[in-house]
């Protein structure tokens, strides 16, 4: 009789104790999502007027707040998170999205209406946000913070486009650098408190 069918079952405690640990990839999602959304907040709230400089989004939002944040998701798929699985696959494909909007649609679309496409997209992704929000209540205050001032961001600046009023797009635009800084210091807080083994960073 082979010896290896002599040996003891492996149960599954010691099983999980032998797999290699994942890492969290939720202060890598949430820092591609902040920083993609601080550089765009800057020119939705008017603070660097001139719009020619936007350019500087797009390749941020392929391939950080995109690619990277869409990486993350699928890690915290791996880990079992439903809710951040579906907060950063959504949310990494939003920004590759807005990337081919802007460069590839936004070009074609009717000068007069462009806009309503562009408002029709951003509710889109307020009633996502919004549902979303309502699951995270269940999550720390941080967290909490970014789902609520995001979908105020979306709220405004879809009503900006779709109403053509500069005020509520500024309005969204400085919601927007709230939302980024809040995801930022979620970012911070959980890599810090993982990194160094306990609780250094309150995230409520």
């Amino acid at each position: 009789m082979p010896s290896a069918l002599l040996e003891a079952p492996v149960s599954a405690e010691a099983s999980a104790a032998a797999a290699p640990r994942l890492a969290n990839p939720g202060p890598l999602g949430l820092a591609a999502f902040a920083l993609t959304t601080f550089v765009l907040s800057m020119f939705n709230s008017g603070l660097i007027a001139n719009a020619a400089l936007s350019a500087v989004v797009l390749p941020l939002a392929l391939f950080y707040g995109g690619l990277a944040q869409f990486v993350a998701g699928l890690f915290e798929f791996r880990r079992g998170n439903t809710f951040a699985t579906t907060a950063f696959l959504s949310y990494g494909a939003f920004w590759m999205s807005f990337a081919a909007y802007v460069k590839f649609v936004v070009p074609g679309l009717p000068a007069a209406d462009a806009h309503l496409a562009t408002g029709l997209y951003l509710i889109a992704w307020f009633v996502f946000t919004l549902y979303m929000t309502v699951a995270a209540l269940k999550l720390d205050l941080a967290h909490r913070v970014v789902f609520v001032t995001l979908s105020l961001t979306f709220l405004f600046l879809a009503l900006g486009d779709l109403t053509e009023s500069t005020g509520l797009a500024h309005t969204g635009g400085f919601l927007g650098l709230i939302c980024a800084a809040a995801a930022w210091y979620t970012s911070f807080g959980v890599l810090t408190n993982e990194t160094w083994g306990r609780k250094v960073i309150p995230l409520g």
